[in-house]
C-alpha cells in the first residue's frame, strides 16, 4: 500500500520569516516526527531548525548548530534532536554516532543535510527543502514533502497560510 503524500511549494522572504516558518512547525512536532532538511550551505535549514526549537518551547541558549558533535538533543515541550550530517561520510560512520537510536524515540526528529545519507531515515517523514532565490538574496523557496498520514498533515499544515492575530480564516 502506498502512504499518504503531500507536496507544496512556499516561499520566505527572509531569514525571520524561515524562522518564523520553522517556528510553526516545532509547535506541530509530536514525538516520533522525523524532519529531513535539505539545501545548500546557506539556505536557511538552521535558521529553520532554531524556528522549529522556539515553536517547541527550548531555550533559545540551548540550541546551536551540531556540526562537530553531529547530534544535539534540546529540552521543550518535547525532547527535539537535532543532526547535522554534512561532515558524515557514510552509514557506518553514521551508526557510530548513534543517531539510529533517535528514529522514532521519545522526541522529534530533525535533520540537516539528510540527502547526504539517503537511507538513514525512514520513508515516511517530513522532508523540507530549502533553495536560494537566484535573484534575491533574502528569499528562499520552499518545497514541502509530507510522506505518511502523520507528515502529510504536518506538510499541509505548513503550506496552510499563517493567519494574522485577531483575524480569522
Amino acid at each position: 500500500m502506498t502512504p499518504e503524500r503531500f507536496t507544496a511549494a512556499r516561499t520566505t522572504r527572509s531569514a525571520a520569516a524561515t524562522r518564523a516558518l520553522g517556528a510553526r512547525l516545532g509547535a506541530l512536532l509530536e514525538p516520533g516526527d522525523v524532519v529531513a532538511l535539505e539545501g545548500d550551505l546557506g539556505a536557511g535549514k538552521t535558521q529553520l531548525v532554531r524556528g522549529a526549537c522556539e515553536g517547541a518551547e527550548v531555550p533559545a541558549d540551548e540550541v546551536s548548530s551540531p556540526s562537530f558533535a553531529i547530534v544535539a538533543t534540546y529540552r521543550g515541550r518535547l525532547p527535539v534532536h537535532h543532526a547535522d550530517l554534512y561532515r558524515i561520510a557514510d552509514e557506518d560512520e553514521l551508526y557510530g554516532t548513534g543517531f539510529g537510536d533517535l528514529v522514532g524515540a521519545d522526541g522529534a526528529l530533525l535533520v540537516e543535510w539528510a540527502d547526504r545519507i539517503p537511507g538513514a531515515l525512514p520513508r515516511e517523514r517530513l522532508t523540507i527543502r530549502l533553495a536560494h532565490d537566484p535573484v534575491k538574496p533574502s528569499v528562499r523557496h520552499v518545497e514541502l514533502e509530507g510522506i505518511g498520514a502523520r507528515h502529510a498533515a504536518l506538510a499541509r499544515a505548513l503550506a496552510a497560510r499563517a493567519v494574522p492575530a485577531g483575524r480569522s480564516r
